[in-house]
């Protein structure tokens, strides 16, 4: 398959690079590769990226693009996310196909986690 005008990487602002490397690192086991004091690059995470110093964030209530991780077992991945300091900002909700949940990393950007396991048949 070609990557041929795929999407390739993905950038997000972050207040403090320290606080989202650790987690991240902590609760999805992402890498990261330091490029200065104001860029870290990841990897591991299913699509390559990088988080950049800004004061602003992303989330879907200023019309922010949402990521969308995936999840073998969501209410696991969101334990782990309250216990790593990441906040809930949407509870679990089911939609036609799975369930999925919102969620601030430690630096205000929203995030989404879905799974298609644990419906109910």
């Amino acid at each position: 398959m070609s990557n041929h005008e795929k999407i390739n990487y993905i950038e997000l602002p972050t207040r403090n690079i320290k606080a989202v490397k650790e987690f991240y690192a902590n609760v999805f086991n992402w890498q990261f590769t330091d490029y200065g004091p104001e860029y870290t690059a990841f990897s591991q995470a299913g699509i390559d990226g990088g988080f950049f110093v800004s004061e602003r964030s992303c989330n879907t209530a200023q019309g922010s693009a949402l990521v969308v991780l995936y999840s073998d077992s969501l209410e696991q991945t969101q334990a782990k996310i309250e216990q790593a300091g990441g906040t809930i900002v949407q509870e679990i909700f089911s939609f036609p196909g799975g369930r999925r949940f919102h969620f601030s990393d430690p630096t205000g950007n929203e995030l989404a986690v879905w799974s298609d396991k644990g419906l109910e048949d």
